[in-house]
This record gives structure tokens, C-alpha cells and sequence, in this order.
């Protein structure tokens, strides 16, 4: 899941060296904590959010193949 989530994320950021994700294990549930550099938090959240929630969109679709639930945080 994190080689996904890091593609898109490097597709949609100015900076992609400084775009750093850590999995968090916790029970049956996996969060991805996504850090971006300063400038590129807009572009990784969009308008109203609207860049972070397909995000989320795509990557729980793609967890219902493994039964997982994964949840995704972004963090500066």
C-alpha cells in the first residue's frame, strides 16, 4: 500500500524529496502519516480537502482486496 500511496503523492507535490510516509501499525488497522514540505501542503490536501479525501478514496479501495482498514494522516 505505501508504494501507492507514495506514487501519487510524488505525482501531486512540487517536492517530491522531502515527501516522507511511516506506517503506523495498530490492531487491524494501518495509518500512513504523510509529510510533505510547507509549500506542497496545499497541493497534497487540495480545496476543501478534495485531493485528500480521493486519496483516501483510492487507497481504501485497494485495502478491501487485503480485508485491511487503513486510515491516512497528513502531518507537517
Amino acid at each position: 500500500m505505501k508504494p501507492l500511496i507514495e506514487g501519487i503523492a510524488k505525482a501531486l507535490v512540487d517536492h517530491p524529496e522531502e515527501l516522507h510516509i511511516r506506517e503506523i501499525e495498530k490492531d487491524r488497522l494501518t495509518v500512513y502519516e504523510i509529510s510533505v514540505h510547507a509549500s506542497d501542503m496545499g497541493k497534497i490536501i487540495g480545496k476543501q480537502g478534495r485531493i485528500a479525501k480521493a486519496l483516501r478514496t483510492v487507497v481504501n479501495a485497494a485495502a478491501i482486496k487485503e480485508n485491511k482498514r487503513i486510515a491516512i494522516d497528513i502531518v507537517q
